[in-house]
């Protein structure tokens, strides 16, 4: 198949219907019987994925094909039926599969440690099993067809493609050891950018691993002002010309460069998609490359009720908490903890998820106590009394002047950047 890009020259972006012709034009042509669609999860449902598989297995399904959807869970938790039903719309909820990252996978191969040490400058040079759930290679799928966002990402420089795969559907090695490259490489040295070393760990594997199986990729570049989603661009593919198309609309629309480094950011989670640190660190990962040394960062999360997604994990990040680069690796690399070791993807964000003291991380919460905050290594304070000074429901994105103090408002970190042009430019 040709690829099929369609960019919008409107603000308001592609309309459902031209997203829609757009991938039935995808399927002209083609005999399916069984189809395997493998989209995020509800924490990316601002990606517009939720409406293109919706699409995809009406129109699927009415063809005769047998549809499959599993979502690209990672190590996040199952989808809920309250939010497949929000994202997915009417797909019925019993057609969901389950991605087990720990169980159901299969081992693809090895990505060499050699090739590993020549895209980091040798900062990591252990190889890396490339393992993927096994119904990707189950040979009676006549298509797989992988929707998502292209948007900076702090594990791999720009999000989607290949890691839907090999972290959404992947195994254990995989997911962790990507994550520990991507923290020791460095997240300003990746963010916002295509071919960092993990994006080339990835590019690997789907070379060498996936090369021959119908795997379709459905990328969006979306924003979404007051929470409404703007598709701006959708780039369809079976290679790799259609991540790279869609990386530079994605760096043109989800980067944002501020004047001069924020000395006071106000982010806010909204509890239907953030209910954990796991998740909601993003408020750290997106803005820490626009924070001035020594501001503040206040997260306002009023429905956060745990750290790690699951209670593995949990238990993790309470144990080495969120103190810094050096102090993780540190931790990391002595031989009693062995738990950290056995989890990298863990450690890597027990990295992402820190300042490194450059600044300070405020984490306003109602779900769990404010020890708790405190015990990990954040500030904590009372949702409800710095909501009231800083109102998310009366705030729009950008600079505002509160008792005297200017405040920079974001309402969603997960669909972009923020750089501060000063340093940029340095």
């Amino acid at each position: 198949m040709q690829d099929i890009t369609r960019i919008s020259p409107r603000p308001e972006g592609l309309t459902p219907e031209e997203i829609r012709q757009t991938l039935l034009e995808s399927l002209r042509g083609r005999a399916l019987r069984r189809v395997l669609i493998l989209p995020p999860d509800y924490t990316r449902f601002h990606s517009g994925a939720g409406f293109i598989t919706n699409v995809y297995y009406h129109a699927l399904t009415e063809m005769g094909a047998e549809v499959d959807i599993l979502p690209a869970l990672g190590t996040h938790v199952p989808v809920t039926r309250a939010q497949w039903d929000a994202m997915f719309g009417d797909i019925p909820y019993e057609t969901m599969l389950v991605h087990h990252w720990r169980t159901d996978v299969v081992k693809l191969g090895e990505v060499p440690g050699d090739f590993i040490a020549s895209v980091t400058d040798g900062l990591w040079t252990e190889p890396i099993e490339a393992e993927i759930n096994r119904r990707v290679m189950d040979e009676r799928y006549d298509l797989i067809i992988s929707p998502g966002q292209v948007v900076p990402h702090e594990v791999i420089g720009m999000s989607n493609h290949a890691k839907n795969l090999f972290v959404g559907v992947g195994g254990s090695d995989m997911i962790n050891k990507s994550h520990m490259v991507g923290a020791v490489y460095g997240m300003e040295r990746m963010m916002g950018r295509d071919h960092t070393p993990v994006r080339r760990i990835f590019d690997y594997g789907m070379a060498h691993f996936l090369a021959d199986r119908p795997i379709l990729f459905v990328l969006t570049v979306t924003t979404a002002p007051g929470g409404v989603i703007r598709t701006h661009g959708l780039f369809l593919g079976e290679g790799r010309e259609c991540l790279t198309n869609a990386v530079k609309l994605a760096q043109e629309k989800n980067i944002d460069f501020v004047e001069h480094g924020l000395k006071k950011c106000v982010v806010y989670l909204d509890p239907e998609e953030f209910q954990s640190t796991w998740l909601g660190n993003k408020a750290v990962y997106r803005t820490r490359m626009a924070m001035a040394d020594g501001g503040e960062l206040v997260i306002l999360a009023p429905g956060v009720e745990r750290f790690g997604e699951d209670d593995a994990v949990d238990g993790l990040i309470r144990k080495y908490g969120y103190r810094g680069r050096l102090h993780t690796l540190e931790a990391f690399r002595a031989p009693e903890n062995g738990d950290l070791r056995a989890n990298m993807g863990a450690a890597a964000h027990l990295i992402h998820g820190s300042s490194d003291g450059r600044f300070g991380v405020t984490y306003a919460v109602k779900r769990i106590s404010q020890k708790e905050i405190a015990d990990v290594g954040f500030t904590p304070a009372s949702y409800d009394e710095l909501a009231a000074k800083y109102d998310p429901k009366t705030l729009t994105y950008g600079y505002h002047t509160i008792d005297g103090e200017e405040i920079f408002y974001i309402p969603n970190p997960a669909l972009g950047l923020w750089i501060n042009r000063e340093a940029f430019r340095a």
